[in-house]
């Protein structure tokens, strides 16, 4: 029934957004959190996705919701937790549009999912699953992380993992290495970071560091490394392809770029499989997610900021 089916957060996105008359700080309240702006990407390539994971009983988490609903995502996997709130972050931005988080989410409605609120009749009928680690870092939600897994590999899905690593949301990032490497270990198709390369491996040359990461988890068929402005590479069996990062406008702000990057990659696996890529269709795979991962860079948010399929061709020209 669905392309894709990803579990974890979906939360509030405090953006800022200029200064009031008084000069104080304004925060645009953008719907985000990674699982579900990869999913938003994806529908807006025309595929199926639906969402698992938890918002609380609050006018953030109904607003949610109706956003991730007007998406095209299928939320009969989203519960609604009575007692803790929505989670939130707010995001200050740098000069360069990167960005900084903080959270409130001690805890966050979307750490209270449960095994048991897990559909495994939704996860069993998807072609891949995608997760990330802030579904990692507390329990309940990582039990039912778990069960989810190894639910979509029951079924034969292909899992997709990002490590999309924030270290204020881990007490101690020794344990936020052991997580993310027990979700390489799960993964068949990786998006990371360089400087998450860098986290896991103590390598600042990204080709070694990768190289140490494909070595340690054989499982791992496809491993695309985003590289920022700069662009992305992408290591498929003996193949390496670098392409940098085309389009133009300025960059306001980097939050869901890397998700929508995912949500490229995922949705050209989904039309050309993962078994027989060619070097070239490498290449127009990290070339496309490239290009609309600098488009979405050029407006605020991420779930309402996901290009179409058009804007992005017209980017790349």
């Amino acid at each position: 029934m669905f392309d894709v089916v990803a579990l974890g957060e979906l939360l509030v996105d405090f953006t800022e957004n200029g200064q009031s008359q008084q000069g104080n700080p304004i925060f645009e309240a953008n719907p985000g959190g990674a699982p579900c702006n990869v999913l938003a990407m994806l529908a807006k390539l025309g595929k199926r996705t639906a969402f698992v994971g938890k918002v609380g009983n609050d006018f953030h988490g109904a607003m949610l919701k109706n956003v991730a609903e007007q998406a095209g995502i299928d939320l009969r996997g989203l519960a609604v937790d009575p007692r803790i709130p929505t989670t939130l972050a707010f995001v200050h931005t740098a000069p360069d549009g990167d960005r900084d988080f903080s959270f409130y989410r001690s805890p966050g409605a979307d750490c209270m999912l449960t095994a048991d609120e897990v559909p495994e009749d939704l996860i069993q009928d998807t072609r891949i699953f995608h997760f990330g680690t802030l579904s990692l870092t507390n329990e309940p939600v990582r039990e039912a992380t778990h069960k989810a897994i190894a639910c979509a590999k029951a079924s034969g899905s292909l899992i997709s993992f990002d490590p999309n690593l924030r270290p204020p949301l881990w007490n101690d990032l020794t344990e936020a290495k052991a997580q993310i490497e027990w979700g390489l270990a799960q993964c068949d198709i990786l998006k990371i970071a360089d400087n998450e390369v860098e986290f896991l491996t103590g390598e600042t040359d990204l080709t070694k560091g990768a190289q140490m990461l494909r070595r340690q988890f054989p499982n791992i068929k496809l491993f695309n490394v985003t590289l920022g402005p700069a662009g992305s590479v992408s290591y498929y069996k003996d193949m390496r392809v670098q392409r940098p990062s085309l389009g133009s406008g300025k960059v306001i702000e980097t939050t869901g770029a890397g998700d929508t990057y995912c949500g490229c990659v995922l949705a050209y696996v989904l039309d050309h499989g993962i078994e027989n890529l060619s070097e070239d269709q490498l290449a127009e795979m990290i070339t496309f997610a490239s290009a609309a991962a600098r488009l979405v860079t050029t407006r605020r948010g991420a779930i309402r900021s996901m290009p179409s399929r058009h804007e992005v061709e017209e980017q790349l020209k």
